[in-house]
């Protein structure tokens, strides 16, 4: 199929078609509003809907689309816009076929086809309400994690403000992390339901820890002040940062924090190796936010701090490498 529609592209205007030959490799023909194949057509066999309903046929299929997308670079947009129709057409389709593309789409957000902003569709008050959007996010995030891992899913959820709307998935009544956490947990789902709650636990915990003092509005005292006061508080802290995606979070909340306290501007650095010396943070998570897990507010600065420990860290990963290789 990718071969065929390789060659046929030379020939065939996809700028023109898009959208049909779009809805012919998934629906197996062109879609009518609803979700409906458009005047009784006779659906084509070679389509995602008429495929098996597991996840490595949705890997094949997902191939198709990469070589496809990544041949003609035009039709990115195109083929983005055709999944967002198809997220609000979820209705129309059946229990099998939503499973399909749902499987589908979480591959091709694993492998960067197609970006998490997408996801909005799934917000959609009427399939929110009738329970679809939750049901498709569970085998979506399912084949996305399996290809990936939780810390990848959050990294692109975060990118586009996605990682704190995951609750809007159910309606108003059920926006609960209770909820949230049962529902995915049972689901077999228990990484990204500990990714929703944990943010809100380390978020209440660092917020107490924070407002717990008067601080001083000189910058250049503050910073003592703040390491006095957390050094009592790190036992508290580590016991919510047991894995690597809740130190994540808690970065992203020093980070915020002293974004949005001004005299704490030069302070996050400091706080930052304490938790590290205190075993709070670790390694990884703190590469991994140099890296690209920071959020924007004051982030040439907080980089800039970083700079220094940072290629301390990996000095003493490479030579801990080493020394591992050595004694091998």
């Amino acid at each position: 199929v990718a071969k065929f529609l390789d060659a046929s592209g030379a020939k065939l205007d996809y700028r023109r078609y898009a959208e049909t030959l779009f809805d012919i490799l998934v629906a197996g023909g062109m879609l009518a509003p609803g979700g409906t194949l458009a005047d009784d057509m006779m659906r084509t066999h070679v389509c995602v809907f008429a495929a098996q309903e597991d996840l490595e046929t949705m890997q094949a299929f997902a191939q198709v689309f990469n070589k496809l997308i990544r041949r003609y670079k035009y039709l990115e947009k195109g083929f983005e816009d055709e999944v967002k129709k198809l997220l609000l057409f979820l209705k129309g389709f059946s229990e099998s076929e939503r499973n399909k593309l749902a499987m589908l789409t979480g591959v091709l957000l694993a492998n960067g086809t197609l970006n998490a902003s997408i996801l909005n569709s799934l917000y959609n008050e009427n399939l929110v309400k009738e329970g679809v959007s939750a049901a498709f996010a569970v085998k979506l995030f399912k084949s996305w994690i399996n290809e990936k891992d939780i810390n990848a899913v959050a990294a692109s959820l975060r990118k586009v403000s996605m990682d704190n709307r995951l609750m809007e998935l159910f309606p108003a009544n059920k926006q609960s992390v209770e909820h949230f956490t049962k529902y995915f947990t049972e689901a077999g789902l228990k990484e990204l339901s500990e990714y929703v709650r944990n943010p809100v636990v380390i978020g209440i915990v660092w917020s107490s820890v924070m407002s717990t003092v008067e601080w001083n509005k000189k910058e250049e005292l503050v910073a003592e002040q703040a390491i006095k006061h957390l050094k009592q508080y790190s036992p508290l802290l580590a016991a919510f940062t047991t894995q690597g995606q809740s130190e994540l979070t808690l970065l992203l909340k020093i980070q915020e924090y002293c974004y949005d306290n001004i005299h704490f501007m030069k302070a996050f650095q400091k706080i930052v190796v304490l938790f590290y010396k205190a075993e709070v943070l670790s390694e990884e998570p703190i590469l991994k936010w140099y890296k690209d897990a920071h959020v924007a507010k004051g982030k040439s600065v907080f980089l800039e701090q970083m700079k220094k420990f940072v290629e301390w860290l990996k000095n003493a990963e490479e030579e801990s490498e080493s020394e591992a290789e050595e004694g091998d």
